[in-house]
């Protein structure tokens, strides 16, 4: 597969995307909250020299089908197992994960610990209270309800230039395929729902986060943790309670990017991952 195709994980239709040779080692790639596969678009070929590399849009989010039960993070962790499985893929493998796909990625090694290789973790939920005041909205009982029933051409906009910090990268074409997502069977109650699981009003739930990172670090892995210094999203100084937290964890700080580096500085970003996942593999 070089194109997005849909495949059935047990009994949803899940939109996925695989690059690269599949006797490489393996990497898998998870997108934050109301997003999809196509924020690692510049990473498919850059990776996929020496990787197998597959991406996914998590269950209820992007083009793929909600699960049946209320969205959490052990949820999402648990749909993506799922798919691993039924691409056939045994080996653990090299997950990187952006934003609410980092505290995936950490949940599932807290729960499937042999399914992971190795973490790279980017601008990453999951050490820190502080998020955008658009997350602490949505997670809020009613309002968040109301505010996610329609998603609106300028809400898309404002959304995708906190994203980055140049702002020339809210294309036309990301606002469309934001609004195109926003279209999509349950979106607005997805994203309440796990809004309201992760944070409340006053920010990113403390509970959750310091049972995670309790089970998380009685599996110690290879990992890297990286953040823009203009995150709007979750601030640059959470890198530092993620040294405290992984203190085994190699960290790199990109100077003048936001929430996506993978997006805004390209090749930077993946020649820090792929000397990463080398030293890793080659343990």
């Amino acid at each position: 597969m070089s194109t997005p195709a849909y495949l059935t994980v047990d009994g949803l239709r899940t939109r996925v995307r695989v690059d690269g040779d599949p006797d490489n080692p393996p990497v898998l790639l998870l997108h934050g909250i109301g997003r999809s596969l196509e924020d690692w678009a510049p990473q498919f070929q850059r990776l996929g020299g020496a990787h197998r590399v597959i991406a996914v849009d998590l269950p209820g989010f992007g083009f793929s089908d909600r699960p049946h039960e209320p969205m959490t993070l052990p949820v999402l962790a648990r749909g993506v197992a799922d798919l691993l499985d039924t691409l056939g893929e045994r080996r653990p493998v090299h997950v990187i994960g952006n934003s609410l796909g980092g505290a995936v990625a950490l949940r599932l090694l807290a729960s499937r610990p042999e399914r992971v290789a190795s973490l790279v973790l980017v601008d990453s939920a999951a050490f820190g209270s502080e998020v955008t005041a658009l997350l602490k909205l949505l997670a809020l009982p009613r309002i968040g309800r109301i505010a996610t029933r329609r998603t609106t051409r300028a809400a898309a906009v404002l959304t995708e230039r906190a994203i980055f910090a140049d702002p020339s990268l809210a294309t036309r074409e990301r606002i469309d395929h934001a609004l195109a997502i926003a279209r999509q069977p349950d979106r607005g109650t997805v994203m309440h729902e796990t809004a309201h699981a992760l944070a409340t009003g006053r920010g990113v739930r403390a509970e959750w986060r310091a049972e995670l990172m309790a089970e998380v670090a009685a599996h110690p892995r290879p990992t890297m943790i990286v953040w823009g210094d203009r995150d709007r999203i979750l601030p640059a100084h959470h890198l530092t309670a993620a040294r405290r937290l992984i203190p085994h964890a190699e960290t790199f700080l990109f100077e003048g990017i936001g929430h996506m580096p993978q997006i805004e500085c390209p090749d930077e970003f993946a020649a820090l991952v792929l000397d990463f996942l080398a030293r890793t593999t080659n343990r």
